[in-house]
């Protein structure tokens, strides 16, 4: 499924028009990333789950074209941990 879907997702289960469904998938989106970039960066959505903005270490790693170790800067990530009730429907 990808964002276009979802939208007409929307549009079966409410009586939205499909401009107002796409601005509400759009603000979502950019409602959970705003949080995310906070210091705290962590979201949670009772029964669906919690993303959480995580800063992966500095690492070495190895070129796969010439074998050449370089190194891996550190950076932000997003991690999703599915709450109970998602489990359990994808169960």
């Amino acid at each position: 499924m990808n964002k276009n879907d979802l939208v007409m997702e929307l549009l079966k289960d409410s009586d939205m028009t499909k401009t107002k469904a796409l601005k509400f998938v759009d603000l979502m989106i950019d409602t959970i990333a705003d949080e995310l970039k906070r210091k705290d960066g962590k979201l949670t959505l009772v029964g669906f789950g919690t993303f959480k903005a995580i800063t992966k270490k500095r690492k070495k790693g190895r070129n796969p074209r010439t074998g050449e170790e370089i190194v891996i800067p550190k950076r932000k990530s997003v991690k999703f941990l599915p709450g109970k009730k998602l489990k359990e429907l994808v169960e």
